[in-house]
């Protein structure tokens, strides 16, 4: 039998004023804490520095914590469209800057994740918060976005885990 690899995963959870990150390994069954953080543009910056800020953080963080894969949270439409428009923007930053690292990138929704490491789609930030700490006791206190990018990270481990469970059978 061989020894199963670990695997490095990103989760990013995107934003145009704080961008959640958080790095995982997944072995077998068991997860671990890497790091995680925020990154934070500087709003005051042209729209495309502020985009190309978070590109380079993004571009760090995988240079500093060598993941094998990544995962990012998909846009939640809001009833306002300027809005949905630019965190799209912002979102596209966190597909590119892994792709351009050779990741492959997976994107989960919002209740997806949330329902991989809550049990429920419509938890809150609070309860997404608290099954971090549950489930990652070695990050600490974590932010709503760094905790988000993390549970982002979980739900991509656990479908990871499923597609290898359906792979086998």
């Amino acid at each position: 039998m061989t020894p199963i690899r670990p695997v490095r995963i990103l989760g990013l959870d995107p934003g145009l004023r704080r961008t959640g990150w958080g790095v995982v390994v997944v072995e077998g069954a068991r997860l671990a804490h890497v790091a995680h953080g925020v990154i934070r543009p500087d709003e005051a910056a042209p729209f495309a520095i502020r985009l190309l800020t978070l590109f380079e953080a993004i571009c760090e963080v995988i240079a500093a914590h060598a993941p094998d894969e990544a995962a990012v949270e998909e846009t939640f439409v809001s009833a306002n469209a300027s809005s949905t428009l630019k965190l799209g923007h912002a979102r596209a930053a966190c597909l590119i800057a892994p792709a351009r690292a050779g990741l492959p990138v997976a994107e989960y929704a919002a209740t997806v994740v949330k329902k991989a490491v809550v049990g429920t789609g419509g938890a809150d930030k609070a309860q997404v918060g608290f099954m971090i700490r549950r489930l990652l006791p070695t990050a600490g206190e974590t932010t709503a976005d760094a905790a988000d990018a993390l549970a982002v990270a979980i739900a991509h481990a656990h479908a990871r885990k499923a597609r290898t469970l359906r792979g086998a059978a």
